[in-house]
């Protein structure tokens, strides 16, 4: 055991987007920071085995999804050829020039960096296991984050077959029958990028709806969608007795119509991801775990120890790496001594399938459950002359206001670009803007962005663009 180490005021464990973030912040307000993670590239897994590699894989299927579509409109392409190895090429040279970028800016900042797996071993100590050599690290203050996993299914063999989200990025071949085990937003948008490699689809969903949590009428235009481009989608189904059958894998699908055994060449569970809190010493602090694994954070993401701080898909709330970074932010500002406390009104969330879903803040499904007042504004895409012209008239955008200050709670938004639209409803809510805040606001024609500006006039009572009887 190496003791003869430095003491640093700030030590990050975990290099993702709020370790990083958390470290560069840190940095440039003049800390000594040192950031461990146990992959010798930084980024995490959303760069290197999930946000960026998956959206790069959505990309090609947007691209196929608008070829195809395309001959409706008078234009025909040549039969795909997919030639997996330079995709999965390009896809990895993507994640490389980030992981260039990533260190240089960490080396430019003078952030020390420890290729290792980390453990507390007391609220001021860390000990660092970098290939079989030990250390202990001395902090003022430390950073927990170190992200999620996924989380397997129980009782399953293990095979080659039997794939995670990390397993299916890789893209080392194109099963012609594929099982998704979770209809969440990982196994609708890997659903959706096998689909579009060819690959026959069946989502097998133990809930009634796919994507729990969010309102019905933004699934309605993906679920459409997807039936089309999907075998299957069971719902209300349990995946039972799985077996490795060599080339197969067999299961049996277990709903209200009985039990079937089906044989797949590849399964993809994607049934959640649990915090990474278990493996890191936290039995050695005084710091405040759940039964689930999360831990505890105060609004400057302090946990029940003083010093050491927690972000990211480690606490509470939803697992998105801009929550991460948020939260990055503010625990590096408190450290070192400035103002900061998170709070955030509103958090996006966006599912990049084809068509895409998002949303922020007060959803109509909370706000039902939890007897929540209420009105909305909402603007079809079918009267959107942009959505139209595009091919994509499938959408709707919607806000929710608070009924007497009339002032943004929420909205959602499904078709194409959802996912950079909602950000105008969460500066909205961010700011306290009311109706007539958007409604009067300029919006450039013809564009999606219109349909915002639309669904407050709905509201209001002063739109043109439809029409709505008195």
């Amino acid at each position: 055991m190496n003791k003869n180490n430095k003491e640093f005021d700030l030590v990050v464990i975990g290099a993702g987007p709020g370790g990083y973030t958390a470290a560069f912040r840190a940095s440039d307000i003049g800390e000594k920071v040192l950031m461990i993670d146990k992959d010798s590239n930084l980024g995490g897994v959303c760069l290197n085995r999930g946000c960026i590699p998956s959206k790069s894989l959505l990309h090609i299927t947007k691209v196929i999804n608008d070829a195809e579509s395309a001959s409706k409109m008078g234009i025909s392409f040549s039969d795909i050829n997919i030639n997996l190895k330079r995709l999965k090429s390009w896809k990895n040279s993507i994640i490389k020039k980030f992981n260039i970028g990533l260190k240089t800016m960490n080396d430019n900042r003078n952030v020390s960096f420890i290729n290792g797996n980390a453990k507390f071993i007391s609220d001021s100590i860390i000990e660092v296991d970098s290939d079989g050599i030990k250390s202990e690290i001395t902090f003022r203050n430390a950073i927990i984050a170190t992200g999620s996993r996924s989380i397997t299914l129980p009782s399953t063999p293990k095979s080659k077959l039997i794939w995670n989200s990390k397993d299916a990025l890789e893209l080392n071949s194109i099963p012609k029958d594929l099982l998704v085990i979770g209809g969440g937003y990982i196994g609708l948008e890997l659903g959706s990028v096998y689909a579009s490699l060819g690959s026959n689809i069946t989502i097998a969903e133990m809930l009634d709806d796919i994507l729990p949590g969010a309102d019905k009428d933004l699934i309605l235009p993906l679920s459409k969608k997807l039936s089309k481009n999907f075998s299957d989608i069971l719902t209300g189904t349990r995946v039972e007795n799985v077996k490795d059958l060599g080339e197969k894998i067999s299961v049996n699908l277990v709903n209200e119509s009985g039990s079937h055994e089906k044989e797949y060449d590849a399964i993809l569970v994607s049934i959640g991801r649990k915090p990474n809190t278990d493996n890191i010493g936290l039995e050695n602090t005084s710091i405040t775990v759940d039964n689930k694994g999360f831990i505890h954070t105060d609004k400057t993401m302090m946990t029940s120890t003083s010093g050491i701080y927690a972000i990211g898909d480690v606490t509470h709330g939803p697992m998105l790496a801009h929550k991460a970074s948020y939260e990055a932010k503010v625990a590096a500002e408190v450290i070192s001594g400035i103002n900061s406390a998170n709070d955030a009104r509103a958090i996006p969330c966006v599912i990049f399938t084809d068509p895409e879903i998002a949303w922020v803040g007060l959803t109509e499904l909370d706000a039902k459950k939890n007897n929540i007042p209420y009105k909305k504004g909402e603007f079809p895409w079918t009267a959107s002359g942009r959505a139209t012209a595009s091919g994509h008239p499938e959408g709707k955008t919607k806000i929710i206001f608070d009924p007497k200050t009339k002032k943004i709670i929420g909205g959602g938004i499904v078709g194409s670009n959802a996912g950079e639209m909602i950000s105008e409803l969460a500066l909205a809510i961010e700011m306290g803007a009311d109706a007539e805040d958007i409604s009067l606001t300029i919006h450039p024609h013809p564009t999606l962005s219109e349909t915002i500006s639309n669904s407050a006039e709905v509201f209001e009572g002063t739109v043109t663009d439809i029409y709505i009887p008195k």
